[in-house]
């Protein structure tokens, strides 16, 4: 089984962040909860990080389930919940873009001629 790829603490994301940009190590965890701070205040109105994605609230309806142990049916109530979604820009600098960064040849469109 392959191990899973470590996750940078606060701790590092601060150190490198103070690093790259050549401020004190205090300084840039500062940042970061204030950052955070900020991110908890505004997700109700959506909150975007420009390049990674936003922060949007989402209403749930109300849904029957099922409870797994017994089997029995139950109303799951609505509700509201926090959602991050990831941009596009974030998606294909992780993942690559979609189906190759290669144009097909000939496929521009052509002016329309008066």
């Amino acid at each position: 089984m392959a191990k899973a790829a470590k996750k940078m603490t606060k701790s590092q994301i601060a150190n490198t962040l103070a690093e790259k940009v050549g401020v004190a190590k205090k300084e840039s965890k500062l940042y970061l909860e204030e950052l955070a701070n900020l991110a908890y205040k505004e997700a109700k109105n959506q909150f975007t990080l420009p390049g990674i994605g936003k922060l949007v609230l989402v209403n749930r309806k109300a849904r029957m389930g099922r409870n797994p142990a017994t089997g029995e049916a139950i109303k799951i109530p609505a509700k509201r919940v926090v959602r991050f979604r990831v941009s596009k820009a974030c998606k294909d600098a992780i993942l690559g873009a979609p189906g190759g960064a290669k144009k097909k040849a000939g496929t521009k469109k052509k002016a329309k001629k008066r």
